[in-house]
């Protein structure tokens, strides 16, 4: 067999299938999204070109992965990485009942999750780039919840709030059951200087290290939110209104015992 299809079977046949088009009028909104997306498919043609070169195509093996460098402690011992997703949603906040010269409350998030363990383990600067193509791609379409543009990666989970302060993740939706867990934070580090900004030019939010609680299943014991793009809020609560939204990407790494 073609490398070129063995390739489109490792990785899921996603990444490299027809990009979606994104919401009109986008790109005047965001001027560097045409570069972006030119960054993207200048990569996406280099990965391609490398896989017709090969007479077979790369191993999806996860245990080559490697959590992008950063101060977060890293995972526990005799823990293994067993999926990363790219997660796309937003970041919810709150400034009910606050003074315009505070800062806006955190009211947790939602996001939908894409199975990237494949394009991580193989190619993880293309991973990288598709977060930061994702951006680009208007979150108020029907399809927001079903769809990663400019790929079209396969949904793997939902990541949402069942608390004010604990994230969930259910791995469960797709066929291969991964596990369902509820967390705490255990450590954060700013998102890098040179992190890609949101859709209105917001800083990224932090990198996260959580810990799975009591009760999760498929063995998760430790979560990590890097690579992220945009979704912070505004330093103060003025001039916006009780609750609002930021739109964000990133990859959540989680690992297992």
């Amino acid at each position: 067999m073609h490398a070129s299809i063995l390739l489109l079977s490792a990785l899921g046949a996603s990444v490299f299938a027809a990009p979606v088009a994104p919401d009109a009028g986008l790109a005047a909104r965001m001027p560097d999204g045409i570069e972006s997306l030119s960054e993207y498919f200048n990569m996406l043609a280099a990965r391609t070109q490398d896989v017709k070169l090969m007479d077979r195509a790369p191993v999806c093996d996860l245990s080559k992965a490697t959590l992008p460098p950063s101060a977060l402690a890293g995972p526990s011992p005799g823990l293994k990485l067993a999926h990363v997703a790219i997660g796309r949603g937003t970041q919810n906040y709150t400034c009910a009942g606050l003074a315009p010269t505070a800062a806006p409350g955190s009211a947790g998030a939602v996001a939908t999750l894409f199975n990237a363990s494949c394009v991580v383990a193989t190619y993880p600067a293309l991973a990288k780039e598709i977060t930061k193509v994702a951006i680009k791609f208007n979150l108020s379409s029907t399809d927001k919840w079903t769809k990663l543009a400019p790929s079209t990666l396969a949904i793997s989970g939902l990541h949402y709030f069942t608390g004010p302060t604990t994230p969930f993740f259910n791995l469960d939706v797709s066929p291969k059951k991964i596990g369902q867990a509820a967390c705490s934070k255990k450590d954060a580090v700013a998102a890098p200087a040179d992190a890609a900004k949101g859709q209105l030019g917001e800083p990224a939010v932090a990198w996260l290290k959580l810990t799975a609680n009591d009760g999760s299943t498929g063995n998760l014991k430790e979560v990590y939110r890097v690579e992220t793009v945009g979704g912070s809020a505004p330093a103060t609560c003025e001039g916006m209104p009780a609750t609002f939204q930021r739109q964000y990407v990133a990859e959540y790494w989680f690992f297992q015992s």
